[in-house]
């Protein structure tokens, strides 16, 4: 994903956080439950910023996509690639 996909990706999620949390409608409401109706709210703003933040930083959610560190020894690849795989994914080069 470019750079301005990855900004306006990260611009439609919290904008959609900021709506569900500004919206009457919830899956916990908070007329009826108080102060533990705001958990929903919570966890999708909380949800809104780990989304966001993977998008900002090029990286894939889940479990195993961590790249090795640079320099470690056993991995294979010299360390000039292993920097290039930290990098966010639209400013990295193609091998050359």
């Amino acid at each position: 994903m470019n750079r301005g996909r990855a900004i306006l990706s990260s611009v439609l999620v919290a904008l959609g956080a900021l709506a569900y949390g500004a919206s009457p409608i919830d899956i916990i409401p908070e007329l009826l439950t108080g102060p533990l109706g705001l958990v929903d709210d919570l966890a999708i703003w909380v949800g809104a910023g780990f989304a966001i933040w993977k998008l900002m930083s090029g990286s894939k959610a889940g479990p195993g996509t961590a790249s090795p560190a640079a320099g470690s020894p056993g991995t294979g690849q010299p360390a000039a690639e292993q920097h290039v795989a930290e990098q966010p994914r639209w400013e990295q080069k193609a091998p050359e």
